[in-house]
């Protein structure tokens, strides 16, 4: 009989640590393994896959979008910009583009121009050195611009941005709203690397029926009413009540950072 094997952590190997980028989590793990001589807590899911739990797309799923999608003018850029320990220090930088090649910038400067060869299905600049800024990505296809992506260093986290799916749901008791929770800094960026405690209070003709964040390490409920953001971000799903019309309010408060509040009304069925 034949086992196959079966995609991180469900390999039966709880010794990577390949879910955590950030360096104060990755010394705490590696402590947590050197003395148990595995991680102690297991994921709730795979690690795998082009889009996690909460339904966010991963830098990967882009790769498959500029394969399978060849018409579409796409260009994006790898990893975020927001590295602080890591000034002066190589920092490779990829792109997915469906263009036939790219040029990538450093703060205004060229790095070179790259193109893309057959079966290739990323560009690489492997000697890139990380400086705080913006890294932008100018992709090209048959001579001409295509598409372009940029990553800029935000700030400090200071404030949530919250943003609907759609601003309308049926009130059949059924119908959802999927809402995404961001962490920003003074200037509406995402941070990217931010993990506040994120709380939610609803008012209204409607119901938080989960909550997530699309880490597969986090093991609390869906049904909670509270949740780390993950890569800054985090979800809150709401559901409508049987024959209630009016405005959902979805209100997001952290401490130190500005609140948020978003309104999504709910109709009459047909309406």
């Amino acid at each position: 009989m034949t086992t196959l094997a079966s995609p991180t952590p469900y390999d039966r190997d709880s010794t990577k640590l390949l879910n955590f980028s950030v360096p104060a989590e990755q010394t705490r793990i590696a402590q947590e393994l050197k003395a148990l001589g595995k991680i102690k807590v297991p994921s709730r899911s795979s690690y795998f896959g082009i889009v996690d739990l909460a339904g966010f797309k991963k830098d990967r799923f882009y790769i498959y979008q500029a394969r399978w999608r060849p018409e579409l003018p796409t260009a994006h850029i790898l990893p975020h910009w927001n590295w602080p320990e890591r000034v002066g220090q190589v920092t490779p930088v990829h792109v997915y583009t469906s263009g036939d090649e790219a040029e990538l910038f450093l703060n205004g400067r060229s790095l070179g121009r790259k193109k893309r060869e057959q079966y290739q299905y990323r560009l690489r600049w492997d000697d890139v050195k990380y400086e705080p800024g913006v890294s932008k990505v100018v992709a090209y296809k048959n001579g001409r611009r295509w598409a372009k992506d940029l990553v800029r260093t935000s700030s400090e986290a200071s404030g949530l941005k919250m943003n609907a799916d759609r601003a309308r749901i049926k009130s059949d008791g059924s119908d959802l709203a999927f809402i995404t929770v961001t962490v920003t800094d003074q200037n509406g960026m995402l941070v990217p690397r931010a993990k506040n405690r994120i709380r939610f209070e609803l008012t209204g003709p409607g119901e938080i029926i989960a909550v997530d964040n699309g880490d597969p390490t986090n093991l609390e409920s869906f049904q909670s009413k509270e949740r780390n953001a993950f890569n800054g971000m985090c979800l809150v799903i709401v559901r409508s009540r049987l024959n209630e019309v009016g405005p959902i309010r979805l209100t997001a408060q952290s401490p130190g950072l500005k609140s948020t509040e978003i309104s999504v009304t709910t109709a009459s069925r047909g309406k």
